[in-house]
């Protein structure tokens, strides 16, 4: 199993699960994994997800023909996924974690130059 076979799928309907995904896809080849990504605090489906298929190939047919299709009533959008540098927190916590930088770190050099 390599990256290549790792797909990204946007654009989800909130209640779309991972069920709903491993049947829509699974005909385009042996899937290894499925997750829809959620939201920690409210469990809540965050519109996206992750599908990775057991052959690259497989994946690349799946990409071709479900980009830009309707699922539940939602266009979604299914790409290769990208591999993250600086693993797993990445995706909510820099947002937050910039705006508080930034208010300490402009009181910071105000003060002290």
């Amino acid at each position: 199993m390599t990256e290549e076979a790792k797909l990204f799928v946007g654009g989800l309907n909130f209640d779309t699960d991972e069920q709903a995904l491993e049947d829509v896809f699974s005909k385009y080849g042996q899937i290894a994994e499925v997750r829809v990504i959620k939201d920690k605090d409210t469990m809540t489906s965050r519109g996206f997800g992750f599908i990775t298929f057991e052959n690259p190939d497989d994946a690349n047919d799946a990409m071709e023909a479900m980009n830009g299709k309707s699922l539940d009533g939602r266009q979604i959008r299914v790409g290769h996924a990208e591999k993250k540098s600086g693993g797993g927190g990445g995706y909510g916590g820099s947002r937050g974690g910039g705006g508080y930088g930034r208010g300490s770190y402009s009181g910071g050099y105000g003060g002290s130059r």
